[in-house]
């Protein structure tokens, strides 16, 4: 693999926003669904990391999973763990990504194992994720033991913010 898996930990450090923005908008440019749409570019990712994750990770509703090789930031995931009242039993996984040179190493599959891990170690028992249907992550999240609840056609925008994609939810049962 050639990658180290740290959890991240509050308060975030900027170096870590610094190589999350260019991971995302390396991952965007590739046609990765995660919710942006271009033109995107790395100032717009770092203000995602910066605005909406690094709060959420500082008030342990979140917990950020990066993968480190000789390049720097090659990978990502995040684990919901702040549910509702009714839902303490389960978390969620998140923005999971890995750099474009980085794909096929194991790394996506190192980040999940880390994920999981510490949803177990939180007690969890149900893990959901949702992810656009056909996209290269899927066979992954099945083969880690997710699988498909349902799929919604038409849910969100492609990269290109033109074309629409269905969206495949899953789960796991721990």
């Amino acid at each position: 693999m050639g990658a180290t898996i740290h959890t991240i930990t509050a308060p975030v450090d900027p170096q870590v926003l610094d190589g999350l923005a260019v991971l995302m908008r390396d991952c965007v440019a590739q046609g990765a669904a995660i919710g942006m749409v271009q033109p995107f570019d790395a100032t717009a990712a770092r203000a995602f990391w910066q605005s909406n994750v690094a709060p959420e990770v500082d008030r342990g509703a979140r917990t950020l999973f990066i993968a480190r090789d000789d390049e720097g930031i090659c990978g990502t995931v995040q684990l919901i763990t702040a549910m509702p009242p009714n839902q303490p039993h389960r978390c969620e996984i998140a923005k999971m990504m890995v750099a474009p040179s980085a794909r096929r190493r194991g790394i996506g599959r190192a980040l999940m194992a880390a994920a999981l891990e510490h949803a177990r170690a939180l007690g969890k028992r149900t893990v959901t994720l949702d992810t656009r249907s056909g996209d290269i992550a899927q066979p992954l999240y099945a083969s880690v033991g997710f699988e498909v609840a349902g799929e919604i056609p038409d849910f969100a925008l492609n990269p290109d913010g033109a074309t629409l994609h269905a969206t495949t939810y899953m789960y796991l049962k721990l």
